[in-house]
């Protein structure tokens, strides 16, 4: 709904062979952990193991496996998540940085079986620092 605020410009960090980049709710309304289905990370054309992606919010950092029953922990729309992953990049580098995102939107159902889900993507060009 909102993807071209996906990305936190300016937040790209590296730390030995991981990356790490701030992400924001592209959605209006806070949503519970188990509503964030899915994640990609990739940077400049390489992109993330899945097994490899952390996600970080409220101050825990969780596998996507971890989130998908998890609702005690909510990502609120003018928080910044993290999302990291294995990939070797150069520091003070621009880099370019594309990040998906699968949602669950709970309250919106849209059959007998299903809620709305979105998916959206963002890609910003931005120097990394060093951890």
């Amino acid at each position: 709904m909102i993807p071209d605020r996906i990305i936190e410009q300016g937040t790209l960090r590296t730390d030995g062979p991981r990356a790490a980049v701030e992400v924001r709710l592209p959605w209006y309304r806070a949503l519970p952990g188990s509503c964030i289905a899915g994640a990609e990370l990739t940077i400049d054309g390489k992109t993330a193991p899945a097994e490899s992606l952390r996600w970080e919010m409220n101050g825990a950092e969780f596998t996507f496996d971890e989130l998908r029953t998890n609702i005690d922990e909510w990502w609120f729309p003018t928080d910044s998540a993290v999302l990291s992953g294995d990939l070797d990049i150069e520091a003070d580098a621009e880099h370019e940085v594309t990040v998906g995102l699968t949602l669950y939107i709970p309250y919106i159902i849209i059959s007998d079986t299903e809620t709305l889900h979105i998916d959206e993507k963002n890609t910003k060009t931005m120097k990394a620092v060093a951890a």
